[in-house]
């Protein structure tokens, strides 16, 4: 009887430690399964990162490049706006110099048909004495 007492009771030490085993060989797996998973998420959250990082350093190039075509552009503008500006500046002046001359040759003619008749004043006088 205690013979068969020994193998009831290997057989109970035998399936606890089976049951042992096959929890420490279910915790490994899991251990290892979480590892797995941990790892993946750790690599999916870098590439998202990564691709997070690129789309906002994409957008910030994108803008400082159109920031430099702006500031190029606005230097070329005021080039132009300068170069205008000094062109209007000497069509202004070569039009009053223009206008100025227009006036004296107004006024010059304005004196001419006043000499004319003066002139023609003087001579009527003239030939008015001469026949008197």
């Amino acid at each position: 009887m205690e013979r068969s007492h020994q193998v009831e009771a290997g057989s109970l030490e035998a399936s606890l430690l089976q049951m042992i085993n096959d929890h420490n060989h279910a915790s490994v797996e899991l251990r290892e399964h979480t590892e797995k998973a941990k790892k993946e998420a750790i690599r999916t959250a870098k590439r998202v990162s990564d691709l997070l990082v690129n789309a906002v350093n994409g957008g910030v190039q994108e803008v400082f490049v159109n920031e430099k075509r702006i500031e190029m552009e606005i230097r070329a503008l005021t080039a132009t706006i300068i170069r205008f500006s000094k062109q209007t500046d000497q069509w202004l002046a070569a039009s009053h110099a223009i206008n100025t001359a227009v006036k004296e040759i107004g006024d010059f003619e304005n004196w001419m048909k006043t000499m004319e008749l003066d002139c023609k004043s003087i001579s009527a006088a003239i030939c008015n004495i001469h026949q008197a």
